[in-house]
């Protein structure tokens, strides 16, 4: 700890660089109010204590107000005699931190250490607050950035009806206070036609700004390409795959994307989709409460962004009446107890025993029970990764 000493008396001063100079700290002292404030200016100092006579009783408020300017982040300390107290109010009015009470015997400076020391905690916890704040504006601002991503509209075919969700992941920072971060998921629903509907879920590796914008790049390039003639779902992937694969915010430190794309004819109810490294889809039967998984790991392509010429595979199924779709990325499936196995986690078994209690529910109320019953096997420490999802329900015929 590096700290200034101003004071008024050479042998106070001595005896206080004695006291002060002992294991961290690293004391200066000055009784020339000319080094003390080229000192101020020249150094960087964890703590300043001065006498608030120094270097005379009408001159040291000028000089403590120069300090101040000079080092506005260092706490400053005051010291003073017991008739001096009455010009504290002054002091302490413009920034003094703490003072302590000056005695003729010099006892006063066995406590000085301890004084300087909390000063400097303090001081220390409240930059610490003061970075965890900006540190939240921050993680809010690129969070606002990628939550405008997300789609307020979604088509609804008729005979379909389609609920999404996003939910970010959380941290907690300062107790209990919990931060949102910033993340990479991205759901989107589009037509793109009269009759073919896109469903996708996105999930980029990690947290932050560089998830954000690998995510937000992957989706504008999506848009950008949307209006081309993809009969094949991995035919597309394929070309957002190579695209992406020149994208430096996406390749950095190790980066992908991993992604389900899907294309439902809404008047043959025909599904195709094609995985990029990303969770296959789960088909719920309404009618007999059966739900499979479509697809299985020969079908799942690499993530996104890795090898610009790897080969997708394409898988086409029919999406009978009476049935749910569900498209999700890995953050409802890895909800894990804190502190507990990270093997022990919600898994596709626990959305699929949800799916099949909320048969009866609707699709919005079912959608929320998948989020709820995620986040409870927590046991109140949070999903620690984004989590979207996109629940397709296939009505019967009236």
């Amino acid at each position: 700890m590096q700290v200034l000493v101003g004071w008024d008396n050479p042998n106070e001063a001595e005896t206080i660089g004695l006291f002060l100079n002992v294991g961290d700290i690293q004391a200066k002292i000055t009784t020339d109010p000319e080094e003390f404030e080229n000192a101020a200016a020249m150094g960087v100092w964890d703590v300043i204590l001065m006498a608030l006579n120094f270097p005379s009783l009408e001159k040291s408020f000028d000089l403590f107000t120069k300090i101040r300017a000079l080092q506005p982040e260092a706490p400053v300390l005051g010291a003073c005699y017991q008739g001096e107290v009455v010009h504290l109010a002054r002091f302490m009015s413009h920034g003094l931190h703490n003072f302590v009470t000056r005695d003729a015997g010099g006892e006063f400076i066995l406590l000085l250490g301890s004084v300087i020391e909390s000063a400097n905690q303090a001081m220390l916890a409240q930059r610490s607050k003061q970075l965890a704040e900006r540190l939240r504006e921050e993680i809010e601002s690129v969070r606002q950035l990628q939550e405008s991503v997300i789609p307020r509209d979604i088509p609804t075919p008729p005979g379909y009806r389609i609920a999404a969700r996003y939910e970010p992941a959380q941290i907690r920072v300062l107790g209990d206070q919990p931060v949102i971060l910033a993340g990479g998921d991205y759901y989107d629903i589009f037509s793109m036609d009269a009759n073919n509907l896109i469903l996708l879920v996105g999930d980029a590796a990690g947290h932050g700004i560089k998830a954000c914008m690998s995510i937000m790049t992957m989706r504008t390039l999506i848009h950008m390409i949307q209006d081309k003639s993809y009969v094949d779902t991995a035919h597309f992937v394929a070309e957002v795959n190579q695209r992406l694969a020149n994208k430096a915010i996406v390749q950095d430190e190790g980066g992908f994307i991993t992604m389900m794309y899907c294309t439902l004819n809404t008047a043959t109810h025909r599904l195709q989709y094609t995985s990029a490294g990303h969770p296959m889809p789960l088909l719920h039967n309404l009618r007999t409460n059966e739900v499979i998984q479509l697809g299985g790991e020969a079908e799942a392509g690499m993530p996104l962004g890795i090898d610009p010429n790897e080969t997708y595979h394409s898988v086409s199924v029919e999406m009978p009446e009476d049935s749910r779709l569900l498209i999700f990325s890995d953050g409802l499936t890895d909800a894990f107890p804190a502190g507990g196995d990270m093997y022990d986690q919600f898994g596709e078994k626990g959305i699929i025993k949800t799916l099949q209690s909320a048969a009866h529910l609707s699709l919005d109320e079912a959608l929320d029970k998948l989020f709820v019953d995620s986040q409870a096997f927590t046991r109140g420490s949070g999903r620690h990764d984004d989590t979207s999802a996109v629940l397709v329900e296939r009505t019967s015929v009236r």
